[in-house]
């Protein structure tokens, strides 16, 4: 009798599962103040990886529910349409909406294996801008700065209560009011209603926890973060970020995404862009969680950037690697990866094991080093903006994954990340003190992902980024392996002069084992570089340090690092500033750290 009504009880099951799944999310979210609070660090990034598996979860089940329940009106058209209609008309004046319409979007695509974005079917466009969606009382607290400063900062801390004691925290008011005053004196003028606005959630990742605001100056704007730790000794705040690089690195693509409580997501999106004014939407709802809807919002961004550009996708530029086939639009910001459908020798990776490397980076801590990625599938583009040149290497290594007809390109499966020029290129034409600068951040980089056990296996320059901000980046992830099951040996010495003489290794090589000391023979061509490389990151090509790192992992130490320049640290700033004749801190060696007075349980 009610045979009308299976599309609207469709429909509402997917409302269910998502309103289950956004309830799952937000646990997970707020145990991370309570985490922080403990000095749980192994539970806070168990979270982090819990809250990502937690929306492949839910849509896997939903979508096995919903082909059940539908029966054999799973693949029709007519019913899909009713369901979307009927879901829209629930969730019209949800203030999560265009989440909601993201999970809609993932079951039907997993309930249609093989099919492009139909946009009958799915949201593929925005039912609306989401501005209309607000809270009833704003989610910041403003606070006016009047003659002392002192006073504010009081008020600010009393409206972040924790269940832990700060170790110092008349020192650390002390510290805020002196940055504060130094950024209004830089202006040589007074302001008529300067004020801060903080956003009442708090940003946890990690072992930190940052409290995120915005400085008026009556017509200028500055963003002002507050990052936390929580020592033995108990919570301190860090330092004061009030400039938009420093800034941007705390919210970088390259990063874990913040565990931070939100009701309405596009208003938390609305109010960091202000702050960060570099950073695409996509990028924002990536940094507090909701990644899967950043996707959604890359893939509209590339739509209307097709219809609004003219230019060709390309081949990308620099040494064409032996897995991926990488292209690019010129005029856009990020590039484009396939997997080829056959690997030339050494590599002996399977398709299956290189996107499983994928699967490991998107779960684990990026600590700012590797590239986030997007994996779509049945992409499809419009032909004539393809080069010849890239459509005959698509062809040529790729065969598989591409489909013609028409003026359409659908590619099967293929990542999207954001676009850096490659270190090799970069090399090329830098100045000696522009290599100075990026190949010691290169050492960090290694570095950097060997603190969170991570071996990037090839760390050939080629398969390194630099970012806008001259920071270098991995992207390269096809030999990516966890640091821990890896063999660092040295080089037995030669037993005769035939084996000294040898082409060939005259002791046994295992697939895991690696030999740092072979290193500097091909990491880096340019001699110059080589011998900055070599006088601050001579440790690299010892066995000593690989190995100490591997104890350091196994004993469960977690290694501090900071998304953003030492020496902005209070305890460096303020060390400086109380003793004139301590010699300054050397900002090249100290500017992207891999650890602070070393791993820290």
């Amino acid at each position: 009798m009610f045979r009308k009504l299976i599309p609207y009880d469709a429909a509402y099951l997917i409302l269910d599962a998502y309103i289950q799944y956004h309830h799952q999310f937000k646990r997970i979210t707020k145990r991370a103040k309570i985490r922080f609070e403990h000095r749980d660090w192994v539970g806070i990034q168990s979270d982090s990886r819990e809250r990502i598996a937690l929306y492949r979860d839910s849509v896997g089940n939903t979508t096995e529910r919903i082909l059940e329940f539908l029966g054999d009106r799973a693949h029709d058209p007519e019913v899909w349409r009713l369901m979307k209609e009927m879901f829209l008309e629930e969730i019209f004046n949800f203030n999560t909406r265009n989440i909601a319409e993201t999970y809609y979007n993932s079951i039907f695509r997993h309930s249609h294996k093989g099919l492009s974005a139909d946009e009958e079917l799915m949201f593929v466009h925005a039912t609306g801008t989401y501005r209309e969606f607000r809270s009833a009382i704003p989610i910041y607290h403003t606070f006016y700065l009047g003659q002392q400063l002192e006073n504010t900062i009081h008020q600010l801390f009393a409206c972040y209560p924790f269940d832990a004691p700060f170790a110092d925290y008349n020192r650390d008011v002390g510290y805020i009011t002196e940055t504060l005053n130094r950024k209004l004196r830089e202006y040589k003028r007074t302001f008529r209603h300067p004020r801060l606005e903080m956003l009442k959630s708090v940003f946890y990742r990690n072992k930190a926890a940052y409290l995120v605001g915005r400085l008026y100056l009556d017509d200028r704007l500055h963003p002002f973060i507050l990052p936390l730790l929580h020592e033995d000794d108990g919570i301190y705040v860090d330092t004061a970020l009030l400039e938009i690089n420093d800034v941007s690195s705390i919210f970088s693509y390259n990063r874990a995404y913040f565990l931070v409580d939100t009701d309405i997501a596009s208003e938390m999106v609305d109010f960091l862009k202000i702050i960060l004014p570099s950073k695409s939407l996509g990028e924002l709802y990536n940094s507090i969680g909701f990644e899967k809807h950043g996707k959604t919002v890359l893939y509209r961004d590339i739509l209307r950037h097709l219809d609004v550009s003219a230019d060709k996708f390309i081949v990308a530029p620099g040494v064409k690697g032996m897995v991926m086939a990488v292209f690019t639009l010129p005029s856009y910001s990020m590039v484009f990866k396939m997997i080829k459908d056959r690997f030339q020798p050494p590599k002996n990776v399977t398709e299956r094991e290189v996107r499983e490397k994928y699967d490991i980076v998107s779960l684990h801590d990026r600590v700012g080093r590797m590239a986030d990625s997007h994996m779509f599938e049945n992409f499809v583009f419009p032909l004539d903006r393809f080069s010849e040149e890239l459509i005959q290497e698509l062809r040529t290594e790729c065969p598989s994954k591409i489909e013609i007809e028409g003026n359409q390109l659908k590619i099967k499966h293929l990542y999207i990340e954001k676009k850096m020029i490659p270190l090799d290129l970069y090399l090329q034409d830098a100045t000696l003190e522009q290599a100075e600068d990026v190949i010691n951040d290169y050492g960090r980089a290694i570095k950097d992902m060997a603190a969170v056990n991570i071996f990037p296996g090839d760390m050939l320059l080629k398969n390194f980024g630099v970012t806008r901000l001259e920071r270098v980046v991995f992207y390269d992830y096809d030999e990516i392996g966890f640091l821990t099951d890896y063999n660092f040996r040295r080089i037995p010495e030669p037993r005769d002069y035939d084996d000294e003489w040898s082409s060939e290794p005259w002791y046994s090589v295992g697939p895991l084992d690696v030999f740092p000391e072979e290193f500097p023979k091909f990491l880096i061509g340019r001699e110059d570089v080589k011998a900055l490389f070599l006088q601050r990151h001579a440790d690299l090509y010892d066995v000593a340090y690989w190995r100490d790192v591997q104890d350091r992992l196994r004993r469960g130490e977690i290694v501090t690092v900071f998304p953003y320049r030492k020496r902005l640290r209070f305890k460096n700033a303020f060390k400086a500033q109380a003793a004139p004749d301590t010699p300054a801190i050397d900002d090249k060696d100290s500017e992207w750290p891999t650890t602070e007075d070393g791993p820290a349980k």
